[in-house]
């Protein structure tokens, strides 16, 4: 996404060491629940464990390759499609990207603060038990993934206003 105003702004950028372990604990995931990290997939999860900020597909598509070469876009979309299933990554529709789970399983609530000024986001935790969750299992349904998103203005955006 990338700063679009004018202030500094602090990076939270993942480390190579980080992003290793990420992908380490990912790939046990896989195994554990019998899936398969394939080359595409790990590829996918690594580009955005190293944005450390929401990417659309196509750039993705973009960056996918290691030699400057483009991916095929149902590549990436099928690695994008396992790696929200698995709750690794979360889609946030509201600018058409994707990001990388900073904690929870596969059927952990995600909520993003969104900024509309510089495009910095961040995942938070909602609580357990909120009432979104009560009232779904008042009217029979059993929700698989839940993704609150919340814009508005981040702290530097905000005291450089």
């Amino acid at each position: 996404m990338g700063s679009h105003c004018a202030h500094d702004h602090i990076e939270d950028g993942r480390s190579p060491a980080d992003i290793d372990r990420a992908l380490v604990a990912a790939e046990g995931r896989c195994q554990e629940d019998g899936e398969r990290m394939t080359g595409p997939r790990r590829r996918v999860l690594e580009l955005l464990l190293g944005a450390g900020e929401p990417v659309k597909a196509y750039d993705l598509i973009a960056r996918f390759g290691t030699d400057g070469q483009a991916a095929k876009p149902p590549t990436v979309y099928r690695a994008l499609e396992f790696l929200e299933r698995q709750g690794m990554v979360h889609r946030i529709a509201s600018i058409s990207a994707y990001v990388a789970c900073t904690g929870g399983g596969p059927a952990h609530a995600a909520a993003f603060l969104i900024c509309d000024c510089c495009g910095a986001t961040q995942e938070v935790h909602p609580a357990r038990g909120d009432s979104f969750a009560l009232a779904a299992e008042a009217a029979g349904y059993v929700i698989e993934r839940t993704t609150i998103e919340g814009h508005g203005r981040c702290p530097a955006c905000r005291v450089a206003a």
